[in-house]
């Protein structure tokens, strides 16, 4: 792989330590998918990656040529592009782990998902909105990585039967055998039309028409989305969700001053 001509636009997903004075950073790129590159010195003081490497801020960044034997690049400049969300706070913060950790467990390095890419920074700024706003963006984002990565079913077909969905019938989403129809004690299930109002707002331009639709769907769609990707995680739980619902304890069990 050639050295980038031009800087990439990316995300910052996760960084850690690799020395005294650099970091190991983990990017989310519009052109090249997911990449590790090396920031050298970027701990610095004076470093001019320093204030710029923060998540959940747009990036363009130029990256050195992949070594041979190696997934290592070195971040070669990065500056800010503007966009992104506004400084999460709160809950808002958890949420946006949660995406950054379903794309570090879900995506492989080196593959570009350019809707996906776009998908993740229209569900950024959402995600410090209102409760109702922040878990449709959620839901948008979750259905738009299960479909770039070729792991959600489509929506308009009971895929066992391979009919079409009936608008007026009720069906679950499984991990093994697609989209079923749902018997009287699932846990969760949605209604043929919902299904039918997800699968073309999917296929719309932006993503306001897929978060509206999944507001409508509401719960019963975080169930169903988080079996499948769980089944897909090969867990039962992730890192920023235990994270989550720890502080959320926390807080309810600290007395008020």
């Amino acid at each position: 792989m050639k050295r980038s001509a031009a800087p990439l636009a990316a995300y910052l997903l996760h960084r850690y330590d690799w020395s005294e004075s650099s970091l190991i950073v983990e990017l989310f790129t519009r052109e090249q998918g997911r990449v590790v590159a090396a920031a050298k010195g970027a701990k610095r003081p004076y470093s001019q990656l320093r204030p710029v490497l923060l998540p959940f801020q747009r990036l363009q960044v130029t990256l050195g040529k992949v070594p041979e034997g190696g997934e290592v690049q070195a971040l070669r400049g990065a500056e800010w592009a503007g966009g992104g969300a506004p400084l999460l706070a709160g809950d808002a913060l958890f949420r946006g782990f949660y995406c950054n950790e379903l794309l570090l467990k879900l995506l492989a390095r080196h593959d570009p998902h350019p809707r996906l890419f776009d998908a993740y920074g229209s569900a950024l700024p959402a995600l410090a909105g209102a409760e109702v706003t922040a878990q449709a963006a959620l839901r948008a984002f979750e259905l738009a990585l299960l479909r770039d990565i070729g792991l959600l079913p489509d929506l308009g077909v009971a895929t066992l039967t391979q009919g079409p969905v009936q608008p007026g019938a009720r069906y679950t989403l499984r991990a093994e055998t697609g989209v079923v129809a749902a018997g009287e004690t699932a846990d969760a299930a949605l209604n043929g039309q919902q299904l039918l109002d997800l699968r073309t707002a999917l296929d719309s331009d932006g993503t306001l028409p897929l978060q509206a639709a999944c507001a409508r769907a509401g719960s019963a769609l975080r169930t169903l989305l988080r079996g499948l990707l769980h089944y897909h995680l090969g867990t039962p739980q992730l890192r920023t969700r235990q994270v989550l619902q720890g502080a959320q304890q926390l807080r309810a069990t600290t007395p008020h001053r």
